[in-house]
């Protein structure tokens, strides 16, 4: 009988339950999944805490891969051992699971399933963030947060790759030099670092089209101080915390600002969108221009460690949990 993490109340990693799980046969436009590897993001963390609030008892998770088991009616698209992978959907900490057969994508041979599992969500989320919300091209400059993050490090190297110079946030030495090697061209630690200041030295009074913001309630209003007239603030997570309710005007006063809060779920909402986004991933990874790092880790069953060494700040790159 096959296991997942089950939550039955919000709160710390401790509610992360590994339990003997009964899963179906696939319904009509389903598949069911024998899953391999599974990927961690901080939205599983928001999840279990109920700051992004699901109903009780659930399974976490958005990322995983694995092999196709059981086709359910009326799926043409895909066949049993077909390997496959999927992001933005609810329930990967799972060794089996059901899924609608629309929300997959077949894997190229040249992608293995760790480093799909890992790259998915946080993949798809920085071709969004900027070929979508803002379209990197040459000669931009701009601030990523969280530059050693997974998000982090992919944004950096394929940015970089389209010619932009990237300037990103890190907490430590050895965080700024994992940076430096993937395409963040300025790294600035912010614990011992005025961001805004540090920026503007290196730009040399230049302030930056786009931010991109992941951290939140710690950097959103320094985030502000770094943009030029209406420049776009684009939050796309909150891991110090949520952002205080924000005073509209202050936009007006820093130079007609734009912001953003977007998700994934809505730049993959149709199959479409899903197959452009997942392509772009594919075509970055697999022509070397972005590198995947899985610098983590953990048996599936052992997530709730996972989770607190991810919200230590002790994570680098990549983590995924193995079924």
């Amino acid at each position: 009988m096959p296991h997942a993490i089950r939550v039955h109340q919000n709160g710390g990693p401790e509610v992360l339950q590994w339990e003997k799980i009964e899963v179906g046969a696939p319904g009509s436009g389903q598949v069911k999944l024998k899953q391999t590897v599974v990927g961690l993001n901080f939205i599983d963390v928001y999840h279990r805490t109920g700051l992004y609030p699901l109903q009780l008892p659930f399974v976490p998770g958005m990322e995983a891969a694995g092999i196709v088991d059981t086709v359910g009616e009326g799926v043409t698209n895909l066949k049993k051992g077909d390997r496959v992978a999927y992001a933005s959907v609810i329930g990967a900490y799972a060794e089996s699971r059901l899924i609608a057969a629309d929300r997959v994508v077949k894997l190229p041979d040249s992608i293995e399933d760790r480093t799909a599992a890992a790259m998915m969500l946080q993949g798809m989320t920085a071709r969004y963030l900027i070929r979508d919300i803002y379209r990197i091209g040459p000669g931009d400059t701009i601030l990523i947060h969280a530059a050693a993050g997974g998000v982090g490090l992919i944004v950096c190297q394929w940015a970089a790759a389209l010619g932009a110079t990237v300037i990103g946030t890190v907490s430590s030495d050895e965080k700024a030099a994992l940076a430096k090697a993937n395409g963040c061209h300025h790294p600035i630690i912010y614990t011992r670092e005025d961001f805004p200041a540090r920026l503007l030295e290196i730009t040399g009074g230049e302030k930056l089209p786009v931010v991109y913001d992941s951290v939140g309630k710690d950097t959103f209003m320094k985030s502000l101080d770094c943009l030029r007239p209406r420049g776009l603030m684009v939050l796309f997570g909150a891991s110090s915390g949520p952002v205080p309710p924000l005073d509209l005007s202050v936009l007006a006063q820093k130079g007609s600002l734009l912001v953003t809060r977007p998700t994934l779920a809505t730049f993959v909402a149709t199959r479409q969108l899903l197959e452009e986004n997942a392509l772009d991933l594919f075509d970055a990874v697999g022509s070397g221009k972005v590198k995947i790092h899985v610098n983590q880790s953990y048996p599936l069953k052992d997530a709730a460690q996972a989770h607190r060494d991810l919200e230590a700040r002790k994570t680098t790159g990549s983590t995924v949990l193995t079924a």
